[in-house]
């Protein structure tokens, strides 16, 4: 009957949240190739303004572009949400194959207040960002050691600044001319084609016209039969109180090679640094053979204990036990502050499983860049729904340590890890929100946030914990002694925090180099795309993990200090504090972030992503000490 009220609730929380994610359009964005005729509209789409050195996105229309006559937001997934985009629409609508030469936009007079905040955006390096086809708008750049190769830059700059014409001081100049060209790949049996690329080339361009300004103007500074229309180049278009800007265009299409499955590869590679494969596969070899002999080593020192104790029993030669042996009453002993642990233990357990599922969706190719925020909105979905593995967990540890408010230690395993997380979300949504920007969370998305977090992960939870706790407590190998044994004094280099200190640099070790470019993609908004590769390092830093854990606990029990719950746990979750120190040298070498609050939304989510971090190998390392112990234990005679 519980088992059958248990697949009830689970089948009654799996409808509701397919019909939660169906109603928030929590979808990821087709990808399948669409055909253009010649002559077929092509609808270009509008995304943030992004910066690398706010990190602030902004919305395209928070500066005086040309407008559609209605603005209509794209259905966008809850991921792209919590980047900050926002997809809207434009007045840019191309046909295919067709080029337009000197289009005309529109007219637009500054004023001093629009001015200014053109001018705050360009000494920011902001750069617009467009979309069609699902293709983001890049800027060719040649490459210095490469001439016949070129670099892709997303977006094109607002603008830029510099002296002109002799003047001593600086000027700010609007990007108001823009040179469009969308490759395409031909169909040899028939006469559609399909985009496979994106570019455009930016100019600031002061355009003139004779008379006064009508629907029929036209520009002396632009040639529409030209092929590039622009003449007069050299006399930018400044940005300043009154002035008049006209926004123009152009689009060629040009024939390419390459194929609609391969038009992402070159997007993929849109910056200088290449990545030093053989730098990465070298250290993870490191790390590899470093982690065969460690267990090597650990296997022959144990075989070799484990035949000396059990001999020394047969022979009844043993008058004193000594190492590891001598605790065996006291080793399964329940640690201080328990719950907590099976907290955070489960709270790992259902990190674990939601990166392993997520790694194995994007090694398939499902959450490619092309999946506009699909990674995203898979985490957060396959969070919510491995809670049911936390509780289960959390549950299973809590009743062997004789734990009996089983509802006390869900609702803890429910709450806490969520709540700190949210509490830092909410503080950092709150410091964009002061900034106006496009990435703080709106309401309604804030609100599925919560509804994703009480309505499905809570309640599963609970039927996790349920029934882990109805299942048998786990029996230890050896039993427990009434009085705890003292701990003799420890050597230095046995300390709790030396040594815990000491386990977290091997898998920090493991995965520094992969961390470089996932902040990198982050944080200097570029496409990370190598799963598989991610997925090798997150298995080496699993097998790092748990082997650092077990040669380091073995270390502590042969000194006869039995306490090693919590130091199993802390051992390789120490590697979170070296991936926070990595991300503040990262911070001060790699960006050049000036903005006090920029800064702290940096550190903000830095320090979210070092305490999952922390809960992830944590979690890791308890596991394979709990497993060790147990094995070693069973395994020698002991009266």
């Amino acid at each position: 009957m519980a088992k059958h009220r248990t697949t009830s609730v689970c089948t009654w929380i799996f409808i509701a949240s397919l019909l939660f994610v169906h109603s928030h359009s929590f979808y990821l964005p087709g990808v399948a190739p669409v055909d253009f005729e010649k002559g077929d509209p092509l609808k270009v789409k509008v995304n943030k303004l992004t910066s690398i050195k706010t990190q602030l996105p902004y919305s395209y229309y928070t500066l005086p572009f040309c407008r559609p006559d209605t603005i209509v937001d794209s259905a966008e997934n809850l991921g792209e949400v919590l980047r900050g985009d926002r997809i809207e629409n434009s007045p840019y609508e191309f046909k295919m194959r067709e080029p337009q030469m000197c289009n005309i936009m529109c007219r637009v007079i500054l004023d001093k207040k629009i001015a200014k905040e053109i001018k705050r955006k360009i000494d920011d390096d902001y750069r617009v960002n467009m979309i069609l086809d699902n293709l983001p708008l890049v800027v060719p750049v040649r490459r210095m050691d490469q001439e016949s190769s070129f670099l892709y830059q997303h977006g094109y700059l607002v603008g830029l600044k510099g002296i002109y014409a002799g003047s001593k001081d600086e000027k700010y100049f609007i990007n108001n001319h823009l040179a469009f060209t969308v490759k395409y790949h031909k169909d040899l049996q028939t006469d559609s084609a399909r985009i496979v690329g994106f570019e455009v080339k930016p100019f600031s361009v002061k355009h003139e016209y004779e008379g006064t300004w009508n629907d029929k103007t036209r520009l002396t500074t632009c040639d529409p039969h030209a092929k590039r229309t622009v003449t007069n180049s050299e006399s930018p278009q400044e940005v300043e109180d009154k002035k008049e800007i006209i926004f123009t265009y152009d689009v060629e299409f040009e024939p390419s090679d390459v194929k609609w499955a391969s038009r992402w590869d070159s997007y993929l590679l849109m910056t200088d640094d290449q990545i030093h494969w053989f730098s990465i596969v070298n250290s993870l070899m490191i790390v590899l053979f470093l982690s065969g002999m460690v267990a090597m080593i650990m296997l022959r020192t144990l075989y070799r204990d484990i035949s000396k104790y059990n001999q020394l029993e047969t022979q009844e030669e043993a008058l004193e036990e000594t190492g590891w042996k001598l605790v065996h009453g006291d080793v399964f002993r329940p640690p201080v502050n328990s719950n907590l642990l099976c907290v955070y233990v489960g709270t790992g357990v259902q990190f674990f499983g939601m990166i392993l599922v997520a790694m194995i969706f994007a090694v398939l190719g499902f959450l490619s860049p092309s999946n506009r925020g699909g990674l995203m909105t898979a985490l957060l979905l396959l969070w919510v729904f491995m809670g049911i593995f936390a509780g289960y967990a959390s549950a299973r540890i809590y009743k062997m340590f004789k734990g009996t408010e089983w509802k006390k230690i869900t609702i803890q395993t429910a709450f806490m890890f969520p709540g700190i997380v949210f509490a830092i979300f909410f503080v950092l949504n709150a410091l964009i929100w002061g900034e106006k920007s496009s990435g703080a969370v709106p309401f309604g998305t804030m609100f599925a946030l919560v509804f994703l977090w009480f309505g499905i992960s809570v309640p599963l939870v609970f039927v996790g914990s349920y029934v882990g706790f109805r299942k048998p407590a786990m029996e230890h190998p050896v039993k427990t002694n009434t009085i705890p044994r003292q701990i003799p004094e420890q050597a230095w280099y046995m300390h709790p925090v030396f040594s815990v200190l000491i386990g977290g640099i091997l898998p920090f070790g493991a995965v520094f180099i992969e961390l470089f470019f996932i902040l990198t993609s982050i944080w200097l908004q570029q496409f990370y795309y190598i799963f598989g590769f991610l997925f090798l390092v997150f298995i080496i830093l699993v097998v790092t993990c748990a082997e650092i854990s077990i040669v380091l606990c073995y270390f502590q029990l042969c000194s006869e200090d039995y306490l090693w719950w919590w130091r199993s746990y802390l051992t390789s979750g120490s590697s979170a504090i070296y991936l926070f120190l990595y991300a503040a040298f990262y911070f001060f070498s790699k960006l050049n972030i000036t903005k006090p609050v920029s800064g702290i939304l940096y550190f903000g989510y830095m320090l979210i992503a070092s305490y999952s971090f922390f809960v992830l190998t944590g979690t890791i390392g308890f596991f394979a000490c709990f497993w060790f112990t147990r094995l070693v234990y069973s395994s020698v005679k002991i009266d």
